[in-house]
């Protein structure tokens, strides 16, 4: 294998996976617990990678992004200085990364509703969510096949 991390679940199955994940763990304080873990977990970035050129705008935490092109689909490379973004940009690139930008573009994070995120994050940390979607998109965008 050339190193590239092979794509196992369809966009639709990881949403649905992570959404059925976020249900078997019941309470919002295993919830939180899950997504720090996720951060926890996250490889992230070198310190030299952290340049404010890739900040992501918008965001209360200092978020890194970094977008690659393998063959058709994008990689996604991502870190924070806070923990809880960390868990929420493992979840993001769960969902997007390793896929073209037409099914990243597709996308909507709708999904995120189904988790009731936005109603259990605080107003700056589901702005920072919004904030790292959309550049998410705005990275598949500028890579689409017009």
């Amino acid at each position: 294998m050339s190193g590239a991390i092979e794509q196992i679940e369809s966009i639709d199955e990881a949403k649905r996976n992570i959404v059925e994940e976020f249900a078997f763990l019941g309470d919002w304080v295993q919830r939180y617990e899950y997504i720090v873990d996720l951060g926890k977990g996250l490889d992230g970035l070198d310190e030299a990678e952290k340049v404010d050129d890739r900040l992501v705008p918008g965001c209360q935490s200092r978020v890194w992004f970094y977008a690659d092109r393998d063959g058709t689909r994008l990689r996604f490379r991502a870190d924070s200085d806070a923990i809880i973004v960390r868990g929420l940009i493992a979840l993001l690139l769960r969902i997007y990364s390793g896929r073209t930008p037409e099914e990243i573009l597709a996308t909507p994070p709708s999904f995120f509703e189904a988790l009731e995120l936005g109603s259990h994050l605080s107003g700056s940390r589901a702005n920072g969510l919004h904030a790292m979607v959309k550049r998410i998109h705005e990275l598949a965008s500028a890579t689409a096949d017009v």
